[in-house]
């Protein structure tokens, strides 16, 4: 019965679905700025956000959504769209540009936050909350204009998927075929600051730069291909947002923003352990494979080239659990004069001598 009410809740429904709007929008983008290596494009838009969220309350005197999300989205463009221009005429690198614009667009709109405070205006209780998102806030219009930026957003990405695929892999090529280059990279990286206006209502301009980065980083351990990857962290995403938005439901008193970040950061951290080919487990596993492999060979290789000396051959534990394998499969068995040596049976043999070969044609 519990459950049917929170699914019945007006404020938990809005929620949950602004977060799954986030997450359906920024994963798959976010592929493209991590993979271009502009991890930090989200974090400075993200920032360069706030000073449009002042100037929309500046002009229309109110905190309208609407409002707010053409303001950050005209500043957070054009604070992308400055790095852009740095990198392309000076010889400053992406990261540092990418610095530069977060901290001069952050601190105008600190400024002009400070500035709206100063003015005393009624309507400016719960400005502020856009710094770190305030979910439980988000009304049902508000989901609408959410949701058709989504919409367009992705529509955008499926009508110039080649093009954006191929200059995020080969701009090079892309530019000698004649593409527009500067200009995809432009529209690339405003629909990420699509994605950030976004997020504002649900994570804020400080925590929004984790929700670009954090699905595609988890996305890219589980896919090889582009499109698997999108999917992924477009799934990422959903279940980050839902998950973090349902917890804050239930314990009534955290926040939905960081939750929902937190949920994000577990699944990287499983990810990152997990993802079969490429996690630290398997890359682990992979590492104490190759090492018996090769101890394997080296013993069939001694045991081979001296078979005497294998009498009096005293192992370390590692090798003897080698050659406890060994024996299992065939390839040994104990000598017949009682004492602790091995001898190769004719399956071992035939092994061992591949492996002399082997070693041999390697040192040649």
């Amino acid at each position: 019965m519990q459950w049917l009410d929170l699914l019945s809740d007006y404020t938990f429904q809005n929620v949950v679905i602004g977060a799954s709007l986030l997450g359906l929008i920024s994963g798959p983008l976010g592929c493209f700025a991590v993979l271009r290596r502009q991890s930090l494009l989200g974090d400075a838009i993200s920032h360069a956000a706030l000073p449009g969220v002042c100037l929309s309350f500046i002009i229309t005197g109110s905190r309208d959504i609407s409002g707010v999300i053409i303001g950050s989205l005209v500043t957070g463009s054009l604070a992308a769209l400055t790095m852009l221009l740095l990198t392309r005429k000076s010889r400053l690198k992406t990261d540092a540009a990418l610095g530069i614009c977060l901290s001069i667009f952050f601190a105008i709109g600190i400024v002009l936050l400070t500035y709206i405070q100063s003015t005393n205006n009624a309507s400016q209780g719960g400005l502020e909350a856009f710094l770190f998102g305030q979910a439980a806030a988000t009304l049902r219009s508000d989901l609408w204009i959410m949701g058709g930026i989504t919409l367009v957003t992705l529509t955008l990405l499926a009508v110039f998927w080649k093009q954006a695929k191929l200059v995020t892999f080969d701009t090079q090529y892309a530019r000698t075929l004649g593409m527009p280059t500067t200009a995809i990279e432009a529209v690339l990286t405003c629909m990420v600051a699509l994605a950030v206006v976004v997020g504002l209502q649900m994570v804020g301009v400080i925590l929004m730069a984790a929700m670009i980065v954090a699905p595609a980083a988890a996305a890219r351990q589980w896919s090889r291909h582009l499109g698997g990857m999108l999917v992924i962290a477009a799934g990422i995403g959903i279940v980050s947002g839902v998950s973090g938005a349902t917890i804050s439901t239930l314990s009534r008193g955290l926040a939905t923003g960081p939750l929902v970040v937190l949920s994000a950061t577990t699944i990287v951290l499983i990810s990152l352990a997990l993802a079969p080919g490429r996690g630290l487990l398997w890359g682990t596993i992979k590492h104490y494979r190759q090492k018996e492999a090769l101890q394997k060979q080296q013993l069939l290789y001694a045991l081979y080239k001296h078979p005497l000396a294998s009498k009096h051959y005293r192992a370390t534990f590692g090798a003897r659990w080698v050659l406890g394998k060994l024996k299992r499969q065939g390839y040994l068995v104990r000598s017949t004069d009682g004492g602790s040596g091995w001898r190769l049976t004719s399956r071992g043999e035939k092994a061992a001598k591949q492996v002399v070969a082997t070693f041999e044609e390697v040192a040649t």
